[in-house]
């Protein structure tokens, strides 16, 4: 626990991952920051946060510069997923207005191993137009707002995997539709991938300190990959890969 003789901060954490989640839990045992954790909302039940949390949109980047004013935050850490770029894009663009740090935490991306059957493309549309190429049974893990892309895509299977429901439309057919929270194992996705027979993998470059399991298993089973590699992201002040390295930083910041 940080000492009391430090003066206390109020930190906006914008959160939605694993890293933020880490990152409250050791800030809620800190007594020199006051932080607040905010949640867009995408998951309707999120795992709970030992400090403050708030939801929903603010509203644009003018939403969010009175926020940051209201609560007199003197440092915002985008700890948002890689591929939430809009969100990242207002972070920084508000941060600036207002006059204070930007710091960012993400995961490393994921880097293909020796052997592993790779297609990197840069967004979802690109993606669904390389899947001519690839067998019938398609294992999509884009997440349930990613989908619609692969809709007009025709002669697959599709197997979908979300943590929430995909939405009615977009209406794919044949389609076996999977409501999952991780962590997977890789026992388990190896399995998934055998009993459904997929012919390819399409994912996001989301990371992780370790190889996603599911990529091992695709691995393992000679499963091709259509990977979506990161959008490129708004300039932050200083980035770090893991929630620890954030709390050195800000034990030298104060």
């Amino acid at each position: 626990m940080a000492s009391n003789d430090k003066p206390v901060i109020n930190l906006l954490v914008l959160g939605g991952t694993l890293e933020a989640r880490r990152l409250c839990d050791a800030l809620a045992e800190r007594n020199d920051c006051r932080a607040i954790l905010s949640l867009a909302g995408a998951t309707r039940r999120p795992v709970p946060a030992p400090i403050a949390t708030r939801r929903g949109g603010f509203g644009g980047v003018n939403g969010l510069v009175a926020y940051l004013r209201t609560e007199s935050i003197a440092l915002v850490i985008d700890a948002t997923h890689p591929f939430a770029s809009t969100m990242s894009a207002h972070a920084g663009d508000a941060a600036r207005i207002v006059g204070v740090p930007l710091w960012r935490l993400t995961r490393p991306a994921w880097m293909a191993e020796t052997g592993m059957r790779w297609h990197s493309v840069p967004d979802a549309r690109t993606a669904a137009a390389a899947l001519g190429d690839y067998g019938r049974h398609v294992f999509l893990t884009v997440g349930a707002r990613s989908l619609a892309p692969f809709a007009d895509v025709a002669d697959k299977h599709w197997v979908i995997r979300s943590i929430e429901a995909p939405p009615a439309t977009p209406v794919f057919s044949p389609a076996s539709v999977i409501r999952a929270r991780p962590p997977f194992t890789e026992t388990d996705e190896y399995r998934l991938m055998q009993d459904y027979g997929v012919d390819v993998l399409v994912t996001k470059n989301s990371g992780a300190p370790m190889l996603e399991t599911k990529l091992a298993a695709a691995h393992a089973l000679n499963v091709p990959v259509v990977m979506i590699e990161r959008p490129v992201l708004a300039a932050a002040d200083r980035v770090f890969d893991a929630p620890g390295a954030v709390i050195t930083a800000l034990d030298a910041h104060q």
